[in-house]
């Protein structure tokens, strides 16, 4: 009978061992999943931070374009800006502005009889519409870019043509508005 005692006991002491193994095995795999929780997390913040972004249009300075309540993904990482790019900046106040650049640095800018100048020469713009008012020429500054909204008419579009945006210093452009999201389609 002291046989099947020490048998018992011995049962006992395994399924306890057996059973607290178990244990810390699932404190390290719950340990784990948080950790892998967290990393996900993480990526997909720097993601929507510094590689893409997500915006919603509020307004209709870039119709024909884009109109009023539109949702745009831009590309934020890697952009180099050059003429035509829609481009998303943040402004003074720290609000996101989406325009289109009409001229690089150091170039002149002026509009003519509703007709936009750059270097002295009319550009091709199939996508704006409406007339803009007449502007005397200016001077991009070094680092800076002139913009635009698409939206030409008078009063639809405040940007570089107003005194209290002017030309967009490069520093303070995110990225390049690259899809409409909603309605669906490739900006150009």
């Amino acid at each position: 009978m002291k046989i099947e005692r020490i048998d018992d006991r011995l049962d006992a002491q395994a399924i306890d061992l057996v059973t607290k193994n178990k244990e810390k095995e699932t404190e390290k795999t719950s340990w784990v999943s948080w950790g892998l929780y967290i990393v996900i997390i993480a990526a997909v913040f720097l993601i929507f931070r510094y590689v893409i972004g997500i915006t919603i249009i509020s307004g209709n300075s870039m119709a024909n374009t884009m109109e009023h309540n539109d949702v745009i993904l831009s590309s934020n990482l890697f952009y180099q800006p050059e003429r035509n790019d829609i481009i998303i900046f943040r402004d003074e106040h720290g609000f996101d502005v989406i325009k289109r650049i009409i001229a690089l640095p150091n170039e002149t800018v002026e509009i003519t009889n509703g007709v936009v100048l750059v270097n002295g020469k009319a550009i091709e713009e199939e996508y704006s519409i409406g007339v803009p008012n007449d502007m005397e020429k200016v001077v991009v500054s070094e680092n800076s870019y002139f913009v635009m909204g698409d939206n030409r008419t008078p009063g639809e579009s405040l940007d570089s043509r107003s005194e209290e945006i002017g030309t967009i210093p490069e520093n303070r452009i995110q990225g390049e508005a690259i899809l409409s999201l909603w309605p669906f389609h490739i900006l150009k």
